[in-house]
């Protein structure tokens, strides 16, 4: 049963990290930031918000859903990583819904039916993660 449980708080953290690492990585690496914010947000929330407010958003979901994500498959720093993307999450959702009221909001519920657990569930279970291993390593010291 504890390797079930293992087991699972593993899946589930590489599957949120990944989904979130390879779309900051698409957006940076693929796209580029700029173009991500002038085709898509830019043209999407011109008339909505402030020009900074949308750019620093562009920015602040991309890196966040690049690092966090990859934080989130080694295990290192698990809870800000999560902390960080229930951000995005909210931000997104938020974006979106003012946008356009009636959305394909399929992308936001994949990502929180993974992201929601991770939070509620003891940590312990978590633990072929880095963040395991440095607390079982100072525990020993201690």
């Amino acid at each position: 049963m504890n390797l079930n449980r293992t087991i699972g708080m593993l899946t589930i953290r590489l599957i949120l990290g990944f989904l979130f690492f390879w779309q900051g990585y698409g957006k940076v690496f693929k796209f580029g930031v700029d173009n991500v914010y002038n085709n898509f947000f830019k043209k999407t929330y011109q008339e909505l918000l402030p020009d900074f407010l949308v750019l620093g958003t562009a920015y602040f979901t991309t890196f966040a859903e690049l690092i966090a994500g990859f934080l989130l498959i080694i295990g290192l720093g698990r809870d800000w990583a999560l902390y960080t993307l229930a951000a995005v999450l909210v931000v997104v959702t938020f974006g979106h819904g003012m946008a356009e009221p009636i959305w394909d909001a399929s992308h936001v519920l994949v990502r929180a039916v993974f992201l929601i657990p991770l939070l509620l569930l003891p940590k312990e279970w978590d633990a072929f993660s880095l963040d395991y291993l440095i607390g079982r390593n100072r525990n020993k010291m201690a």
